[in-house]
């Protein structure tokens, strides 16, 4: 199984706003509550909403992973640029995440 997985740029960097509003879409994509999803991330769900309508100001890692592993999504570490990713770039890093799952 293969994770989707959030990435983020320098020059492009993901605001706190931006990955609630992603996640809300993909807790609805998978017909999950916010309750469920909440429960099942082990956070309350006064900070997930709050998240997930743009009222987090700040948001611990291990909550934003928690949140991300319960939605099947990772973080993805990668070095820094100084400008957003070329389509080449995009395709290159699409054509290695359909490659073979290498964690197993």
């Amino acid at each position: 199984m293969h994770l989707a997985v959030i990435t983020s740029y320098i020059g492009f960097m993901l605001p706190l706003f931006s990955l609630g509003e992603q996640i809300a879409i993909k807790r609805k994509e998978l017909g999950l509550t916010k309750p469920t999803l909440a429960k099942k991330a082990r956070v309350g769900l006064s900070t997930l909403d709050a998240l997930e309508n743009g009222r987090m100001g700040e948001l611990g890692y291990s909550k934003i992973t928690n949140i991300l592993a319960a939605l099947g999504l990772e973080l993805k570490l990668q070095q820094a640029s100084a400008s957003r990713p070329t389509l080449e770039e995009l395709m290159e890093e699409a054509r290695d995440d359909d490659g073979p799952d290498r964690r197993r």
